[in-house]
């Protein structure tokens, strides 16, 4: 075989193993969601319809990753896992969920629902992830602000946070202990604006 001969073979087989390679899918990542919302027993107002905006939050936490933080001033990401959504879409969803299924509002829905707004509750979400720099452990905080719909007056504002320690190995226990975090979170926010409206 010649020189040019044996380039056109080279170049042949390079373009079939890309062609394989491409055929060969790595496995999809396990995808996780929040359990439903905890139960609560703040006060009845049900005369009242509240708003749930979408949380804000920094880039690192406005995805379907799942944090991890090794050190104060480094993240990474859990490998092969992912939220079912982007976390401050769940975050909102379970919110609406936990005023909904209390039965002590009127009415709670998102933006766009078409409802006569009373109150607005805006969140901020400031960690939703896993310190592993001392021992292993979820944290969970959002900070949150009640608006007086009618007249834009902030009415309270405070910040929940809860800790759960990771109980077992393996990347179901990291979110286990992420959902109870939360719960507890939600828990107490939805507590909070009850007994403030």
């Amino acid at each position: 075989m010649n020189a040019s001969g044996l380039i056109v073979a080279v170049a042949m087989l390079s373009v079939l193993s890309g062609c394989a390679g491409g055929l060969v899918k790595a496995s999809p990542p396990d995808t996780y969601a929040l359990s439903s919302a905890p139960e609560v027993t703040g006060q009845r107002s049900r005369n009242r319809q509240i708003l749930i905006n979408e949380p804000t939050a920094l880039k690192a936490l406005d995805s379907e990753q799942i944090v991890i933080r090794p050190t104060p001033s480094s993240l990474q990401y859990l490998a092969n896992s992912q939220w079912s959504d982007r976390l401050p879409k769940i975050v909102q969803d379970k919110l609406v969920q936990a005023f909904e299924d209390s039965g002590r509002v009127g009415g709670v829905g998102r933006p766009g629902d078409g409802l006569a707004i009373d109150f607005k509750i805006l969140t901020a979400i400031r960690a939703f992830e896993i310190k592993a720099d001392a021992g292993e452990s979820a944290v969970v905080e959002l900070s949150a602000k009640l608006l007086n719909d009618r007249n834009g007056v902030v009415l309270a504002s405070t910040v929940f946070r809860a800790t759960a320690p990771v109980a077992g190995s393996g990347n179901a226990a990291y979110v286990q202990s992420l959902d109870r975090a939360f719960e507890v979170v939600v828990r107490d926010l939805v507590n909070w604006t009850l007994s403030r409206i």
